[in-house]
Protein backbone atom coordinates (compact mmCIF):
# COMPACT_ATOMS: atom_id res chain seq x y z
CA UNK A 1 0.00 0.00 0.00
CA UNK A 2 1.15 3.74 -0.91
CA UNK A 3 0.27 6.63 1.37
CA UNK A 4 -3.07 7.63 0.18
CA UNK A 5 -4.17 3.64 0.18
CA UNK A 6 -3.38 3.18 3.41
CA UNK A 7 -5.35 6.52 4.45
CA UNK A 8 -8.17 5.51 2.34
CA UNK A 9 -8.32 1.58 3.83
CA UNK A 10 -8.39 3.12 6.70
CA UNK A 11 -11.44 6.07 6.89
CA UNK A 12 -13.25 3.26 5.14
CA UNK A 13 -12.72 0.77 8.40
CA UNK A 14 -10.69 -1.63 5.98
CA UNK A 15 -7.55 -3.49 6.75
CA UNK A 16 -4.33 -1.90 6.10
CA UNK A 17 -0.71 -3.36 5.95
CA UNK A 18 -0.43 -1.04 8.93
CA UNK A 19 -2.22 2.28 10.35
CA UNK A 20 -1.29 4.97 8.55
CA UNK A 21 0.72 8.08 10.49
CA UNK A 22 1.38 11.61 10.43
CA UNK A 23 2.14 14.52 13.17
CA UNK A 24 2.22 18.30 13.30
CA UNK A 25 3.98 21.29 14.90
CA UNK A 26 4.69 24.85 14.59
CA UNK A 27 7.91 26.02 12.69
CA UNK A 28 7.64 29.10 14.22
CA UNK A 29 10.77 31.30 12.64
CA UNK A 30 9.82 29.93 9.01
CA UNK A 31 6.39 30.10 9.07
CA UNK A 32 6.78 33.65 8.10
CA UNK A 33 7.85 32.75 4.21
CA UNK A 34 5.41 31.11 2.52
CA UNK A 35 8.31 28.67 0.35
CA UNK A 36 10.22 28.09 3.90
CA UNK A 37 7.00 26.54 5.01
CA UNK A 38 6.47 24.93 2.69
CA UNK A 39 10.40 23.49 2.64
CA UNK A 40 9.92 22.12 5.85
CA UNK A 41 6.99 20.88 6.16
CA UNK A 42 8.17 18.64 3.49
CA UNK A 43 11.39 17.97 4.73
CA UNK A 44 9.64 16.61 8.01
CA UNK A 45 6.84 14.66 5.98
CA UNK A 46 9.76 12.76 4.11
CA UNK A 47 11.80 12.26 7.09
CA UNK A 48 9.49 10.76 9.30
CA UNK A 49 7.50 8.89 6.08
CA UNK A 50 4.36 9.82 7.19
CA UNK A 51 0.90 8.89 5.25
CA UNK A 52 -0.75 12.07 5.73
CA UNK A 53 0.22 15.95 6.28
CA UNK A 54 -1.53 17.88 8.29
CA UNK A 55 -0.26 21.42 7.08
CA UNK A 56 0.44 23.56 9.87
CA UNK A 57 -0.59 27.15 8.53
CA UNK A 58 1.36 30.51 10.64
CA UNK A 59 -0.03 30.30 13.93
CA UNK A 60 -1.48 33.44 13.85
CA UNK A 61 -2.89 33.80 10.10
CA UNK A 62 -6.70 33.62 10.72
CA UNK A 63 -6.74 36.44 13.43
CA UNK A 64 -4.21 38.61 11.15
CA UNK A 65 -6.74 38.28 8.41
CA UNK A 66 -9.34 39.71 10.81
CA UNK A 67 -7.13 42.52 11.85
CA UNK A 68 -5.11 41.67 14.86
CA UNK A 69 -1.52 42.44 14.36
CA UNK A 70 1.54 40.37 15.58
CA UNK A 71 5.30 40.95 15.61
CA UNK A 72 7.85 37.80 14.61
CA UNK A 73 9.52 36.43 17.83
CA UNK A 74 12.80 35.66 15.91
CA UNK A 75 12.88 32.71 17.66
CA UNK A 76 11.91 29.10 16.37
CA UNK A 77 10.74 27.93 20.08
CA UNK A 78 8.13 31.13 20.58
CA UNK A 79 5.39 31.93 18.90
CA UNK A 80 4.62 35.86 16.94
CA UNK A 81 3.77 38.58 20.02
CA UNK A 82 0.25 40.28 19.74
CA UNK A 83 0.52 44.12 19.52
CA UNK A 84 -3.41 44.78 18.97
CA UNK A 85 -6.65 42.77 18.82
CA UNK A 86 -9.06 43.41 16.53
CA UNK A 87 -12.03 42.96 19.17
CA UNK A 88 -10.68 44.88 21.64
CA UNK A 89 -15.13 45.14 23.43
CA UNK A 90 -18.43 44.14 22.35
CA UNK A 91 -18.93 47.39 19.97
CA UNK A 92 -16.18 46.30 17.85
CA UNK A 93 -17.66 43.64 16.46
CA UNK A 94 -20.33 44.83 13.99
CA UNK A 95 -17.54 46.27 12.30
CA UNK A 96 -15.10 43.33 11.94
CA UNK A 97 -14.83 42.29 8.61
CA UNK A 98 -11.70 40.47 6.51
CA UNK A 99 -8.59 43.10 6.30
CA UNK A 100 -5.75 41.10 5.20
CA UNK A 101 -6.70 38.45 2.27
CA UNK A 102 -3.08 37.91 1.44
CA UNK A 103 -2.24 36.51 4.57
CA UNK A 104 -5.07 34.20 4.03
CA UNK A 105 -3.29 33.52 -0.05
CA UNK A 106 -0.01 32.76 1.32
CA UNK A 107 -0.93 29.88 3.20
CA UNK A 108 -3.10 28.54 0.09
CA UNK A 109 0.24 28.77 -1.66
CA UNK A 110 2.81 27.53 0.68
CA UNK A 111 0.35 24.07 0.75
CA UNK A 112 0.14 23.83 -2.78
CA UNK A 113 4.18 23.87 -2.85
CA UNK A 114 3.62 20.91 -0.37
CA UNK A 115 1.28 19.13 -2.31
CA UNK A 116 3.55 19.50 -5.50
CA UNK A 117 6.67 17.99 -4.09
CA UNK A 118 4.98 15.41 -2.05
CA UNK A 119 2.83 14.38 -4.99
CA UNK A 120 -0.91 13.73 -5.48
CA UNK A 121 -0.47 9.95 -3.55
CA UNK A 122 0.33 11.82 -0.39
CA UNK A 123 -2.71 13.64 1.07
CA UNK A 124 -2.28 16.87 2.71
CA UNK A 125 -4.78 18.85 5.07
CA UNK A 126 -5.26 22.26 5.09
CA UNK A 127 -5.97 23.24 8.94
CA UNK A 128 -8.66 25.89 9.17
CA UNK A 129 -9.68 27.48 12.15
CA UNK A 130 -13.78 27.35 13.33
CA UNK A 131 -15.63 30.55 13.40
CA UNK A 132 -15.21 30.67 17.00
CA UNK A 133 -12.09 29.25 17.36
CA UNK A 134 -10.84 32.40 14.98
CA UNK A 135 -12.86 35.19 17.27
CA UNK A 136 -11.25 33.90 20.48
CA UNK A 137 -8.08 35.19 18.90
CA UNK A 138 -9.52 38.61 17.97
CA UNK A 139 -10.66 39.14 21.51
CA UNK A 140 -7.44 38.72 23.34
CA UNK A 141 -6.11 36.61 26.45
CA UNK A 142 -9.69 36.39 28.08
CA UNK A 143 -10.52 32.93 26.73
CA UNK A 144 -14.16 32.85 27.97
CA UNK A 145 -15.06 36.29 26.90
CA UNK A 146 -16.46 35.24 23.11
CA UNK A 147 -18.59 32.71 25.13
CA UNK A 148 -19.82 35.20 27.45
CA UNK A 149 -20.70 37.90 25.03
CA UNK A 150 -22.07 35.30 22.27
CA UNK A 151 -24.64 33.64 24.90
CA UNK A 152 -25.11 37.77 26.38
CA UNK A 153 -25.26 39.19 22.87
CA UNK A 154 -26.14 36.95 20.14
CA UNK A 155 -27.32 39.37 17.81
CA UNK A 156 -24.30 41.11 17.94
CA UNK A 157 -21.40 38.49 17.77
CA UNK A 158 -23.56 35.77 15.44
CA UNK A 159 -23.40 37.82 12.39
CA UNK A 160 -19.58 38.62 13.22
CA UNK A 161 -18.82 34.75 13.28
CA UNK A 162 -20.91 33.94 10.06
CA UNK A 163 -18.81 36.73 8.47
CA UNK A 164 -16.05 34.77 9.61
CA UNK A 165 -16.97 31.77 8.53
CA UNK A 166 -17.32 33.12 5.02
CA UNK A 167 -14.15 33.99 4.38
CA UNK A 168 -13.02 30.39 6.23
CA UNK A 169 -15.18 28.56 3.61
CA UNK A 170 -13.89 30.64 0.59
CA UNK A 171 -9.98 29.63 2.14
CA UNK A 172 -10.77 26.04 1.77
CA UNK A 173 -12.16 26.51 -1.23
CA UNK A 174 -9.31 27.59 -2.64
CA UNK A 175 -6.99 25.35 -0.74
CA UNK A 176 -8.52 22.15 -1.85
CA UNK A 177 -8.36 23.66 -5.77
CA UNK A 178 -4.48 23.70 -4.67
CA UNK A 179 -4.51 20.35 -4.00
CA UNK A 180 -5.60 19.67 -0.44
CA UNK A 181 -7.41 16.37 -0.10
CA UNK A 182 -9.39 18.46 2.27
CA UNK A 183 -9.38 20.20 5.46
CA UNK A 184 -8.72 19.90 9.12
CA UNK A 185 -11.29 21.75 11.00
CA UNK A 186 -10.18 23.10 14.15
CA UNK A 187 -12.73 23.74 17.14
CA UNK A 188 -10.55 25.07 19.85
CA UNK A 189 -11.49 24.50 23.62
CA UNK A 190 -15.11 25.59 22.83
CA UNK A 191 -17.07 21.92 22.18
CA UNK A 192 -16.23 21.40 25.61
CA UNK A 193 -18.26 21.88 29.17
CA UNK A 194 -15.37 23.91 30.45
CA UNK A 195 -15.94 26.62 27.70
CA UNK A 196 -19.54 26.49 26.66
CA UNK A 197 -22.51 24.25 28.03
CA UNK A 198 -23.00 21.47 25.29
CA UNK A 199 -26.94 22.90 24.43
CA UNK A 200 -25.62 26.34 23.82
CA UNK A 201 -22.91 24.81 21.53
CA UNK A 202 -25.24 22.76 19.56
CA UNK A 203 -28.10 25.97 19.10
CA UNK A 204 -25.46 28.64 18.53
CA UNK A 205 -22.40 26.99 16.75
CA UNK A 206 -22.99 23.66 15.58
CA UNK A 207 -25.19 24.90 12.51
CA UNK A 208 -22.55 27.63 11.10
CA UNK A 209 -19.84 24.41 11.60
CA UNK A 210 -22.38 22.46 9.57
CA UNK A 211 -22.69 25.07 6.75
CA UNK A 212 -19.08 25.27 6.38
CA UNK A 213 -18.41 21.64 5.99
CA UNK A 214 -21.42 21.06 3.52
CA UNK A 215 -19.74 23.98 1.37
CA UNK A 216 -16.48 22.22 0.96
CA UNK A 217 -16.29 21.08 -3.16
CA UNK A 218 -16.33 17.07 -3.30
CA UNK A 219 -12.63 16.93 -4.33
CA UNK A 220 -12.71 17.18 -0.35
CA UNK A 221 -12.76 13.26 0.49
CA UNK A 222 -10.71 13.72 3.20
CA UNK A 223 -11.85 16.04 6.23
CA UNK A 224 -10.99 15.49 10.03
CA UNK A 225 -12.86 17.07 12.36
CA UNK A 226 -10.54 18.66 15.53
CA UNK A 227 -12.10 19.08 18.76
CA UNK A 228 -9.80 20.69 20.85
CA UNK A 229 -9.43 20.51 25.21
CA UNK A 230 -10.38 18.76 27.92
CA UNK A 231 -14.30 17.15 28.60
CA UNK A 232 -15.05 17.29 24.89
CA UNK A 233 -18.60 16.59 23.85
CA UNK A 234 -17.31 14.42 21.29
CA UNK A 235 -20.73 13.60 19.89
CA UNK A 236 -20.24 16.80 17.76
CA UNK A 237 -18.37 14.91 15.43
CA UNK A 238 -20.83 12.25 14.44
CA UNK A 239 -23.44 15.60 13.32
CA UNK A 240 -20.93 16.73 10.83
CA UNK A 241 -20.16 15.75 7.44
CA UNK A 242 -16.50 14.56 7.72
CA UNK A 243 -14.62 11.58 7.32
CA UNK A 244 -12.68 11.39 10.69
CA UNK A 245 -12.63 12.89 14.31
CA UNK A 246 -9.13 13.93 16.70
CA UNK A 247 -9.08 14.50 19.72
CA UNK A 248 -6.69 14.04 22.52
CA UNK A 249 -7.07 11.01 24.64
CA UNK A 250 -4.87 11.99 27.21
CA UNK A 251 -6.85 15.18 28.12
CA UNK A 252 -8.95 15.04 31.36
CA UNK A 253 -12.18 14.05 31.08
CA UNK A 254 -11.93 12.52 27.46
CA UNK A 255 -13.19 9.57 25.79
CA UNK A 256 -10.99 6.14 24.82
CA UNK A 257 -10.18 5.65 20.83
CA UNK A 258 -12.46 3.30 20.62
CA UNK A 259 -15.12 4.88 22.51
CA UNK A 260 -15.09 7.78 20.32
CA UNK A 261 -15.18 5.68 17.01
CA UNK A 262 -18.70 3.82 18.26
CA UNK A 263 -19.92 7.67 19.79
CA UNK A 264 -19.21 9.57 16.42
CA UNK A 265 -19.32 6.28 13.95
CA UNK A 266 -16.11 8.26 12.31
CA UNK A 267 -12.50 7.16 11.49
CA UNK A 268 -10.45 8.09 14.70
CA UNK A 269 -7.67 10.14 14.89
CA UNK A 270 -5.11 10.65 17.69
CA UNK A 271 -3.53 8.27 20.57
CA UNK A 272 -0.01 9.87 21.06
CA UNK A 273 0.26 12.25 23.82
CA UNK A 274 1.80 16.01 22.19
CA UNK A 275 2.89 17.16 25.60
CA UNK A 276 3.99 13.66 27.20
CA UNK A 277 5.40 11.18 25.16
CA UNK A 278 6.02 13.07 21.98
CA UNK A 279 7.79 15.79 23.84
CA UNK A 280 10.00 13.78 26.66
CA UNK A 281 10.11 10.34 25.57
CA UNK A 282 11.66 8.00 26.18
CA UNK A 283 11.04 6.41 22.47
CA UNK A 284 9.70 3.50 24.06
CA UNK A 285 7.18 4.76 25.67
CA UNK A 286 6.02 6.65 22.33
CA UNK A 287 5.97 2.94 20.93
CA UNK A 288 4.07 1.73 23.41
CA UNK A 289 1.39 4.38 22.74
CA UNK A 290 1.22 3.49 19.19
CA UNK A 291 1.12 -0.02 19.26
CA UNK A 292 -1.59 0.39 22.40
CA UNK A 293 -3.85 2.45 19.97
CA UNK A 294 -3.69 0.08 17.21
CA UNK A 295 -4.75 -2.32 20.29
CA UNK A 296 -7.61 -0.87 21.28
CA UNK A 297 -8.94 -0.37 17.81
CA UNK A 298 -7.97 -3.35 16.07
CA UNK A 299 -5.96 -1.23 13.92
CA UNK A 300 -9.71 -0.29 11.98
CA UNK A 301 -10.05 3.65 11.72
CA UNK A 302 -7.34 4.84 13.30
CA UNK A 303 -4.92 7.50 11.93
CA UNK A 304 -2.49 7.46 14.15
CA UNK A 305 -1.21 10.69 15.37
CA UNK A 306 -1.15 13.59 18.23
CA UNK A 307 -4.11 14.79 20.59
CA UNK A 308 -2.73 18.21 19.35
CA UNK A 309 0.28 19.96 17.71
CA UNK A 310 3.80 18.51 19.09
CA UNK A 311 5.58 21.37 20.55
CA UNK A 312 8.28 22.36 18.46
CA UNK A 313 11.25 21.79 20.32
CA UNK A 314 10.06 18.03 20.73
CA UNK A 315 13.08 15.70 19.03
CA UNK A 316 12.91 14.16 15.55
CA UNK A 317 13.61 10.86 16.78
CA UNK A 318 10.46 10.58 18.82
CA UNK A 319 8.48 11.45 15.16
CA UNK A 320 10.57 8.48 14.17
CA UNK A 321 9.32 6.47 16.95
CA UNK A 322 5.36 7.26 16.93
CA UNK A 323 6.03 5.90 12.93
CA UNK A 324 7.77 2.99 13.93
CA UNK A 325 5.18 1.57 16.29
CA UNK A 326 2.59 1.56 13.50
CA UNK A 327 3.94 -1.15 11.87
Amino acid sequence: MDARARVEAALAGDRVDRVPVGAWGHSYREEWSPEDLARVTVERARRAGFDFVKFQPRATVFAEAFGNRYRPSNHRLKGPVLLEVAVPDLAAWPGLGLVAEGVLEEQVRSLGLVVRELGERVPVLQTVFSPVSVADYLVGRDKRRVGRELRAHPEVVLPALERIAEVLAGFARRSVEAGAAGIFYAVSGFATRDTMPIADYERLLLPMDRRLLESLPQAAWFNVLHLCGSHINLGVGGQLPVQAVSWSIHNQGNPSLAEGRELTGRAVMGGLAQRGALLNGPESEIAAQARAAVAATGGRNLLLAPGCSVPPRARESHLNAMVAGAS
